[in-house]
Protein backbone atom coordinates (compact mmCIF):
# COMPACT_ATOMS: atom_id res chain seq x y z
CA UNK A 1 0.00 0.00 0.00
CA UNK A 2 1.71 3.33 -0.89
CA UNK A 3 0.66 6.42 0.78
CA UNK A 4 1.21 9.90 -0.47
CA UNK A 5 1.51 12.93 1.72
CA UNK A 6 0.32 16.32 1.23
CA UNK A 7 -1.21 15.23 -2.08
CA UNK A 8 -2.56 17.60 -5.07
CA UNK A 9 -6.33 17.40 -5.91
CA UNK A 10 -6.12 20.25 -8.46
CA UNK A 11 -5.67 17.79 -11.56
CA UNK A 12 -7.63 14.91 -10.13
CA UNK A 13 -10.70 17.30 -9.80
CA UNK A 14 -12.62 18.71 -12.46
CA UNK A 15 -12.68 21.98 -10.75
CA UNK A 16 -8.66 22.20 -10.82
CA UNK A 17 -9.08 24.42 -7.27
CA UNK A 18 -5.89 24.34 -5.45
CA UNK A 19 -5.91 22.22 -2.76
CA UNK A 20 -4.43 19.43 -1.04
CA UNK A 21 -5.18 16.44 0.76
CA UNK A 22 -3.11 15.04 3.89
CA UNK A 23 -2.97 11.55 2.57
CA UNK A 24 -4.02 9.83 -0.60
CA UNK A 25 -3.99 6.59 -1.33
CA UNK A 26 -5.38 4.09 -4.46
CA UNK A 27 -6.58 0.26 -4.43
CA UNK A 28 -7.27 -1.44 -7.99
CA UNK A 29 -8.63 -5.05 -6.13
CA UNK A 30 -10.95 -5.44 -3.18
CA UNK A 31 -8.02 -6.77 -1.14
CA UNK A 32 -5.81 -3.85 -1.38
CA UNK A 33 -8.98 -1.92 -0.07
CA UNK A 34 -9.28 -4.02 2.84
CA UNK A 35 -5.41 -3.17 3.45
CA UNK A 36 -6.45 0.65 3.52
CA UNK A 37 -9.62 0.68 5.60
CA UNK A 38 -7.63 -1.65 7.97
CA UNK A 39 -4.73 0.59 8.39
CA UNK A 40 -3.19 2.61 11.01
CA UNK A 41 -3.35 6.15 9.39
CA UNK A 42 -7.51 5.54 8.72
CA UNK A 43 -8.50 4.83 12.12
CA UNK A 44 -7.46 8.45 13.38
CA UNK A 45 -8.71 10.23 10.16
CA UNK A 46 -11.78 11.22 7.55
CA UNK A 47 -11.51 9.84 4.15
CA UNK A 48 -13.69 10.09 0.93
CA UNK A 49 -13.51 7.61 -1.94
CA UNK A 50 -12.92 9.70 -4.86
CA UNK A 51 -14.12 8.32 -8.41
CA UNK A 52 -13.26 11.08 -11.39
CA UNK A 53 -13.23 13.67 -9.06
CA UNK A 54 -16.20 14.96 -11.59
CA UNK A 55 -18.81 15.68 -8.77
CA UNK A 56 -16.85 17.15 -5.65
CA UNK A 57 -15.51 20.76 -5.11
CA UNK A 58 -13.16 21.43 -2.34
CA UNK A 59 -13.85 24.57 -0.40
CA UNK A 60 -10.03 24.20 1.35
CA UNK A 61 -7.31 21.57 2.06
CA UNK A 62 -9.10 18.06 3.22
CA UNK A 63 -7.18 17.38 6.50
CA UNK A 64 -7.89 13.72 5.68
CA UNK A 65 -7.36 10.70 3.32
CA UNK A 66 -8.44 10.56 -0.45
CA UNK A 67 -8.80 7.24 -1.33
CA UNK A 68 -8.84 6.32 -5.26
CA UNK A 69 -10.92 3.64 -7.04
CA UNK A 70 -8.44 2.83 -9.58
CA UNK A 71 -10.14 -0.96 -10.31
CA UNK A 72 -11.46 -1.05 -14.10
CA UNK A 73 -12.50 -3.20 -16.63
CA UNK A 74 -15.83 -4.43 -18.27
CA UNK A 75 -17.03 -8.21 -18.99
CA UNK A 76 -20.44 -9.75 -19.71
CA UNK A 77 -21.23 -12.35 -16.58
CA UNK A 78 -24.74 -13.63 -18.15
CA UNK A 79 -27.20 -13.49 -21.33
CA UNK A 80 -30.19 -14.50 -22.84
CA UNK A 81 -32.17 -13.94 -26.16
CA UNK A 82 -33.09 -10.25 -25.35
CA UNK A 83 -30.69 -9.64 -22.88
CA UNK A 84 -26.88 -9.23 -21.33
CA UNK A 85 -25.62 -8.08 -18.38
CA UNK A 86 -22.63 -6.47 -18.31
CA UNK A 87 -20.29 -5.87 -15.18
CA UNK A 88 -17.88 -2.74 -15.07
CA UNK A 89 -16.01 -2.07 -12.28
CA UNK A 90 -15.94 1.34 -10.23
CA UNK A 91 -12.99 2.65 -11.12
CA UNK A 92 -13.85 2.63 -15.08
CA UNK A 93 -14.69 5.55 -16.83
CA UNK A 94 -18.46 6.25 -17.45
CA UNK A 95 -17.86 7.12 -20.56
CA UNK A 96 -15.74 4.64 -21.72
CA UNK A 97 -18.21 1.98 -20.66
CA UNK A 98 -20.90 3.92 -22.51
CA UNK A 99 -18.87 3.32 -25.53
CA UNK A 100 -18.12 -0.29 -24.79
CA UNK A 101 -21.84 -1.16 -24.57
CA UNK A 102 -22.85 1.26 -27.99
CA UNK A 103 -20.14 -0.32 -30.04
CA UNK A 104 -21.69 -3.68 -29.41
CA UNK A 105 -24.97 -2.49 -29.90
CA UNK A 106 -26.20 -3.11 -26.29
CA UNK A 107 -28.95 -0.80 -25.63
CA UNK A 108 -29.77 1.33 -22.50
CA UNK A 109 -26.85 3.57 -22.03
CA UNK A 110 -26.39 5.71 -24.79
CA UNK A 111 -28.64 8.72 -23.79
CA UNK A 112 -25.98 8.99 -20.85
CA UNK A 113 -23.27 9.30 -23.33
CA UNK A 114 -20.53 11.42 -22.14
CA UNK A 115 -21.34 11.93 -18.36
CA UNK A 116 -18.28 12.70 -16.63
CA UNK A 117 -16.63 10.24 -14.00
CA UNK A 118 -16.65 6.79 -13.08
CA UNK A 119 -18.51 3.71 -13.25
CA UNK A 120 -18.49 3.45 -9.52
CA UNK A 121 -20.09 6.85 -9.12
CA UNK A 122 -22.76 6.43 -11.03
CA UNK A 123 -25.23 5.09 -9.20
CA UNK A 124 -24.31 7.26 -5.91
CA UNK A 125 -26.77 9.95 -7.45
CA UNK A 126 -28.58 7.98 -9.96
CA UNK A 127 -27.16 9.45 -13.16
CA UNK A 128 -29.53 10.64 -15.76
CA UNK A 129 -29.23 12.98 -18.66
CA UNK A 130 -31.74 13.16 -21.84
CA UNK A 131 -34.53 10.88 -20.98
CA UNK A 132 -32.74 8.00 -19.24
CA UNK A 133 -31.56 7.58 -15.61
CA UNK A 134 -28.83 4.40 -14.55
CA UNK A 135 -32.08 2.75 -12.81
CA UNK A 136 -33.66 1.99 -15.49
CA UNK A 137 -30.79 -0.47 -15.80
CA UNK A 138 -29.03 -1.32 -13.56
CA UNK A 139 -29.44 -4.68 -11.79
CA UNK A 140 -27.20 -4.39 -9.27
CA UNK A 141 -24.43 -2.46 -7.06
CA UNK A 142 -21.25 -4.81 -5.52
CA UNK A 143 -20.19 -3.05 -2.43
CA UNK A 144 -17.51 -3.21 0.39
CA UNK A 145 -19.31 -2.14 3.84
CA UNK A 146 -16.42 0.08 5.51
CA UNK A 147 -16.73 -1.15 8.76
CA UNK A 148 -17.51 -5.02 8.54
CA UNK A 149 -15.34 -4.94 5.28
CA UNK A 150 -17.94 -7.76 3.81
CA UNK A 151 -18.62 -7.13 0.06
CA UNK A 152 -22.38 -6.65 -0.43
CA UNK A 153 -24.98 -7.21 -3.66
CA UNK A 154 -27.72 -4.42 -3.74
CA UNK A 155 -30.20 -4.92 -6.16
CA UNK A 156 -32.05 -1.95 -7.74
CA UNK A 157 -35.22 -1.97 -5.65
CA UNK A 158 -32.47 -2.32 -2.68
CA UNK A 159 -30.73 0.95 -3.85
CA UNK A 160 -33.59 2.96 -3.57
CA UNK A 161 -33.41 5.25 -6.53
CA UNK A 162 -35.06 8.18 -6.94
CA UNK A 163 -34.04 11.79 -8.43
CA UNK A 164 -30.13 11.65 -8.26
CA UNK A 165 -30.67 9.95 -5.33
CA UNK A 166 -29.66 6.56 -3.63
CA UNK A 167 -29.56 4.63 -1.06
CA UNK A 168 -25.75 5.79 -0.80
CA UNK A 169 -26.72 9.30 -0.45
CA UNK A 170 -29.06 9.04 2.48
CA UNK A 171 -29.81 6.07 5.16
CA UNK A 172 -25.98 4.32 4.05
CA UNK A 173 -23.86 7.28 2.92
CA UNK A 174 -20.54 6.85 3.66
CA UNK A 175 -21.04 2.83 5.05
CA UNK A 176 -20.14 1.85 1.71
CA UNK A 177 -17.83 1.65 -1.21
CA UNK A 178 -18.86 0.95 -4.73
CA UNK A 179 -16.66 -1.91 -6.32
CA UNK A 180 -18.76 -2.61 -9.26
CA UNK A 181 -22.23 -2.29 -10.81
CA UNK A 182 -24.32 -5.03 -13.44
CA UNK A 183 -26.00 -3.27 -15.88
CA UNK A 184 -29.38 -5.18 -17.87
CA UNK A 185 -28.71 -3.99 -21.47
CA UNK A 186 -31.16 -4.69 -24.39
CA UNK A 187 -29.21 -6.96 -27.21
CA UNK A 188 -32.31 -5.96 -29.49
CA UNK A 189 -32.26 -1.90 -28.61
CA UNK A 190 -35.20 0.21 -28.73
CA UNK A 191 -34.23 4.00 -29.12
CA UNK A 192 -35.68 6.27 -26.88
CA UNK A 193 -35.59 9.77 -27.90
CA UNK A 194 -38.31 11.48 -25.76
CA UNK A 195 -36.56 14.37 -24.92
CA UNK A 196 -36.77 17.36 -26.74
CA UNK A 197 -34.05 18.66 -27.32
CA UNK A 198 -32.58 14.71 -28.34
CA UNK A 199 -34.79 14.78 -31.51
CA UNK A 200 -34.64 18.06 -32.54
CA UNK A 201 -30.69 17.05 -32.75
CA UNK A 202 -31.57 13.68 -34.43
CA UNK A 203 -34.02 15.70 -36.74
CA UNK A 204 -31.49 18.06 -37.73
CA UNK A 205 -28.74 15.56 -38.43
CA UNK A 206 -31.00 14.06 -41.38
CA UNK A 207 -31.73 10.60 -39.04
CA UNK A 208 -35.11 9.49 -38.84
CA UNK A 209 -34.91 5.72 -38.26
CA UNK A 210 -32.15 6.68 -35.28
CA UNK A 211 -29.52 3.54 -33.71
CA UNK A 212 -28.62 3.77 -30.25
CA UNK A 213 -24.97 4.79 -31.91
CA UNK A 214 -26.75 7.53 -33.76
CA UNK A 215 -28.65 8.58 -30.50
CA UNK A 216 -25.02 8.58 -28.34
CA UNK A 217 -23.23 10.61 -31.05
CA UNK A 218 -26.65 12.86 -30.89
CA UNK A 219 -26.02 13.41 -27.08
CA UNK A 220 -21.79 13.73 -27.39
CA UNK A 221 -22.92 16.51 -29.71
CA UNK A 222 -25.27 18.69 -27.51
CA UNK A 223 -23.08 17.89 -24.30
CA UNK A 224 -20.28 19.10 -26.22
CA UNK A 225 -22.10 22.52 -27.49
CA UNK A 226 -23.99 23.22 -24.23
CA UNK A 227 -21.15 22.04 -22.05
CA UNK A 228 -17.76 23.16 -20.91
CA UNK A 229 -14.55 20.94 -21.57
CA UNK A 230 -12.81 20.44 -17.53
CA UNK A 231 -10.15 20.22 -19.06
CA UNK A 232 -10.05 23.63 -20.26
CA UNK A 233 -12.18 25.18 -17.79
CA UNK A 234 -12.47 23.62 -14.30
CA UNK A 235 -16.19 22.43 -13.78
CA UNK A 236 -18.51 19.76 -12.57
CA UNK A 237 -20.91 20.33 -14.80
CA UNK A 238 -24.43 20.58 -13.83
CA UNK A 239 -24.09 22.31 -10.38
CA UNK A 240 -27.99 22.57 -9.11
CA UNK A 241 -30.66 20.01 -8.94
CA UNK A 242 -34.15 20.20 -10.73
CA UNK A 243 -36.16 20.99 -8.07
CA UNK A 244 -39.32 19.45 -8.13
CA UNK A 245 -42.73 21.24 -6.28
CA UNK A 246 -46.07 20.63 -5.97
CA UNK A 247 -48.78 20.84 -8.51
CA UNK A 248 -50.42 23.78 -6.76
CA UNK A 249 -47.37 25.87 -5.97
CA UNK A 250 -46.60 25.52 -9.81
CA UNK A 251 -49.63 26.87 -10.84
CA UNK A 252 -49.44 30.15 -8.75
CA UNK A 253 -45.57 30.35 -10.54
CA UNK A 254 -47.01 29.69 -13.86
CA UNK A 255 -49.98 32.69 -13.43
CA UNK A 256 -46.68 35.64 -12.23
CA UNK A 257 -44.03 33.65 -14.50
CA UNK A 258 -45.86 32.23 -17.51
CA UNK A 259 -42.92 31.26 -19.85
CA UNK A 260 -41.28 29.13 -16.86
CA UNK A 261 -39.78 25.87 -18.07
CA UNK A 262 -40.96 22.82 -16.34
CA UNK A 263 -41.13 19.08 -16.77
CA UNK A 264 -43.81 16.38 -15.67
CA UNK A 265 -42.43 14.63 -12.66
CA UNK A 266 -44.14 12.15 -9.80
CA UNK A 267 -48.14 12.32 -9.56
CA UNK A 268 -48.67 15.92 -8.08
CA UNK A 269 -45.56 17.18 -8.52
CA UNK A 270 -43.65 19.24 -11.34
CA UNK A 271 -40.19 19.61 -11.90
CA UNK A 272 -38.87 22.85 -12.71
CA UNK A 273 -35.32 23.64 -14.85
CA UNK A 274 -33.29 25.09 -12.53
CA UNK A 275 -30.77 26.62 -15.23
CA UNK A 276 -34.00 28.49 -16.27
CA UNK A 277 -34.64 29.87 -12.49
CA UNK A 278 -30.75 30.82 -12.48
CA UNK A 279 -31.07 32.55 -15.96
CA UNK A 280 -34.19 34.37 -15.36
CA UNK A 281 -32.36 36.14 -12.12
CA UNK A 282 -29.46 37.31 -14.00
CA UNK A 283 -26.58 35.04 -13.30
CA UNK A 284 -26.04 33.49 -16.59
CA UNK A 285 -22.42 34.59 -18.01
CA UNK A 286 -21.66 36.33 -14.69
CA UNK A 287 -18.55 36.28 -13.67
CA UNK A 288 -16.99 37.03 -9.87
CA UNK A 289 -13.02 36.53 -9.77
CA UNK A 290 -12.35 33.61 -11.68
CA UNK A 291 -15.47 32.20 -10.62
CA UNK A 292 -18.25 32.48 -12.93
CA UNK A 293 -21.76 30.60 -14.23
CA UNK A 294 -21.12 29.53 -17.71
CA UNK A 295 -22.77 31.69 -20.29
CA UNK A 296 -24.25 28.93 -22.72
CA UNK A 297 -25.26 26.79 -19.42
CA UNK A 298 -26.35 29.03 -16.50
CA UNK A 299 -26.45 25.29 -14.32
CA UNK A 300 -22.89 25.07 -14.80
CA UNK A 301 -20.80 26.94 -12.29
CA UNK A 302 -17.02 27.49 -13.83
CA UNK A 303 -13.31 28.01 -12.53
CA UNK A 304 -11.45 30.25 -15.22
CA UNK A 305 -8.58 30.28 -13.28
CA UNK A 306 -7.64 30.14 -10.19
CA UNK A 307 -10.95 30.62 -7.79
CA UNK A 308 -10.90 28.58 -4.61
CA UNK A 309 -13.45 26.28 -3.83
CA UNK A 310 -14.89 28.32 -1.43
CA UNK A 311 -15.36 31.17 -3.95
CA UNK A 312 -17.13 28.55 -6.00
CA UNK A 313 -19.28 27.60 -3.25
CA UNK A 314 -19.97 31.53 -2.15
CA UNK A 315 -21.06 31.99 -5.59
CA UNK A 316 -23.50 28.95 -5.74
CA UNK A 317 -24.78 30.18 -2.40
CA UNK A 318 -25.80 33.66 -3.78
CA UNK A 319 -27.53 32.17 -6.63
CA UNK A 320 -29.72 29.86 -4.14
CA UNK A 321 -30.37 33.14 -2.22
CA UNK A 322 -31.21 35.36 -5.67
CA UNK A 323 -33.96 32.36 -6.85
CA UNK A 324 -35.22 31.96 -3.38
CA UNK A 325 -36.00 35.42 -3.35
CA UNK A 326 -37.54 35.78 -7.07
CA UNK A 327 -39.33 32.47 -7.22
CA UNK A 328 -39.80 31.40 -3.67
CA UNK A 329 -37.90 28.08 -4.88
CA UNK A 330 -34.77 26.45 -3.02
CA UNK A 331 -32.37 25.18 -5.16
CA UNK A 332 -29.95 22.18 -4.24
CA UNK A 333 -27.03 21.42 -5.16
CA UNK A 334 -26.01 18.27 -6.45
CA UNK A 335 -22.42 18.20 -6.14
CA UNK A 336 -20.84 16.70 -3.58
CA UNK A 337 -19.22 19.75 -0.71
CA UNK A 338 -16.22 18.80 1.41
Amino acid sequence: MKLLRNYPLQDITTFHAKVFAKYFMVFSSPEFLRQILTSQELKTMPFIILGGGSNVLFTGDFNGAIIRNAMEGMEAVSQDENNIFIKAYGGEKWHDFVLYCVNRNYGGVENLSLIPGTVGAGPIQNIGAYGAELKDVLHEVEAMNIHTLEIRKFSNAECKFGYRESIFKKEEKGNYIILSVTLKLNKHPKVNVSYGSLSKELEAMGITNPTIKDVSNAVIKIRSSKLPDPDKIGNAGSFFKNPTIPNTEFEKLKMRHPDIVSFPAAEGYTKLAAGWLIEQCGWKGKRIGDAGVHKDQALVLVNYADATGKEIYDLSTQIINSVKEKFGVELEREVNIF
